[in-house]
């Protein structure tokens, strides 16, 4: 029985796939299989599958008859896993040399934990190679392994599937499957994370995320992204079905709220005309899963540890950050510069006078400030309604259905002559002229 079982889905990525599964054949650490997904793609994704297969006794191939996406040909994968422990590897992504080894010795030295996280970094088509922003978060440092409450700043790590080395035994016993549609990692890592009994780290780049220009599920605009919403279903039906989980509802609450502002505000994901449906329904799951305790800050600044243990992260706010926010008056429509701190006699008595609606999670990924936009997500009474959009350099809303604006007319009306009025003379008139203008009197 092999030591890790690498699942490589594959579907138009025959550009790549190549460079992805020598990424993997040429790790220094041999004992593996490497099970290859052919999703059906109609590109050479096949053919290349089967070209390693023949020269690697390691490489099994999968072949499915139709297209059923990444979650579920990820699955096929699982089916045919046999190893200790199961790594995932997108077709379009590479692991870094000796990648395997030094997970392999982490798993060791860490007495086999359930799940090991590791870190990632993008690379660009320019050449450029950026690291996880939050690599601070996986640092060697203290016990080990650990639960997730000792450690939660994990859950501020990229959710992705392909970041974690899972024991197979621990993945069989809490009955762990891909779903499909997008966003498929989310229903799988949040209950895994929260579900795994021992967790170790390694602050080590082990895959490099590629960054395509074209052809990037996330950067393509289609309705598929409304899949978010059945993805969290899944992730508070987990939550649901084992009350010993319930602590984490709060802050699960929390990264939907941060995961569903992501998803708006980026830039081509959802198509034209969709925006106010994905508010709608944003707001739906915001009222349906919000639990008592959940924060009302936002979340750590980039950079910042999130230190102290689940319950603190879960009720007390005045261990975050004073970051700055803007709230939006739902009477007024006025903004007021407020401070996001746990709440004060001072700050009550102004909440009250101003009668601002709720403040607006700020997003990692948008910066930390939330725009007028993020915040209708989660307003009741949001200031900006499906009926209205946010002109771009402006704070203000203004209808979508917008007249002509009228022209400021200062002093007696000027209409244009076509030839250059007398200069004016001595005697008493009120007209004052210039080239090729003239005045218009008003008529009674």
């Amino acid at each position: 029985m092999p030591r890790f079982s690498v699942i490589v889905p594959a579907y138009k990525v025959q550009a790549y796939l190549h460079e992805c599964l020598e990424s993997v054949l040429e790790q220094s650490y041999p004992d593996l299989e490497l099970i290859a997904v052919d999703d059906c793609s109609p590109d050479a994704c096949g053919a290349i599958i089967d070209e390693f297969a023949a020269r690697d006794s390691r490489v099994r191939p999968v072949r499915l008859p139709g297209n059923v996406g990444l979650g579920r040909a990820r699955n096929a994968g699982l089916e045919h896993a046999t190893g200790d422990y199961l790594l995932f590897l997108d077709g379009d992504d590479t692991l870094t040399p000796d990648a395997l080894r030094a997970i392999a010795d982490r798993l060791k030295e860490t007495s086999e934990p359930d799940v090991l996280v590791y870190d990632y970094a993008r690379t660009y088509w320019n050449g450029d190679i950026v690291r996880n922003h939050f690599a601070e978060q996986l640092s060697e440092r203290g016990p080990a392994p650990f639960r997730l409450d000792d450690r939660p700043g994990l859950l501020r790590v990229l959710m992705v599937v392909w970041n974690k080395a899972y024991r197979r035994e621990f993945v069989q016993r809490a009955g762990l499957s891909f779903p499909p549609g997008y966003y498929e990692d989310t229903p799988w890592t949040y209950p895994a994370l929260i579900s795994a009994e021992t967790i170790a780290t390694l602050d080590r780049v082990c895959v490099h995320y590629r960054q395509r220009r074209q052809g990037n599920i996330l950067g393509t605009s289609s309705r598929k992204h409304f899949d978010i919403f059945e993805q969290y279903d899944r992730v508070f039906a987990h939550l649901d079905a084992h009350p010993e989980l319930a602590r984490w509802r709060p802050v699960l609450f929390r990264r939907m709220v941060d995961h569903l502002s992501t998803v708006f505000t980026k830039r081509g994901r959802l198509p034209r005309g969709t925006r106010a449906e994905f508010l709608r329904k944003a707001r739906t799951h915001y009222r349906r899963y919000r639990a008592p305790g959940a924060p009302s800050a936002p979340a750590p600044a980039s950079g910042t540890p999130w230190s102290g243990s689940a319950t603190t992260a879960r009720t007390d706010c005045s261990a975050w950050p004073r970051v700055p926010t803007r709230r939006r008056c739902a009477a007024s429509r006025d903004c007021c510069a407020r401070s996001a701190a746990a709440p004060s006699s001072s700050t009550t008595a102004s909440s009250s006078a101003c009668r601002c609606a709720p403040t607006a999670p700020s997003s990692p990924a948008t910066g930390g400030a939330a725009t007028a936009a993020t915040r209708a997500l989660w307003s009741p009474r949001s200031a900006i309604s499906p009926r209205t959009s946010v002109r771009r350099g402006s704070r203000t809303p203004s209808t979508t259905t917008r007249s002509r604006p009228r022209r400021a007319v200062c002093g007696p009306v000027r209409r244009r002559t076509g030839r250059r009025s007398p200069a004016p003379s001595t005697s008493s008139t009120t007209s004052t002229s210039t080239a090729g203008w003239s005045s218009a009197p008003a008529r009674s």
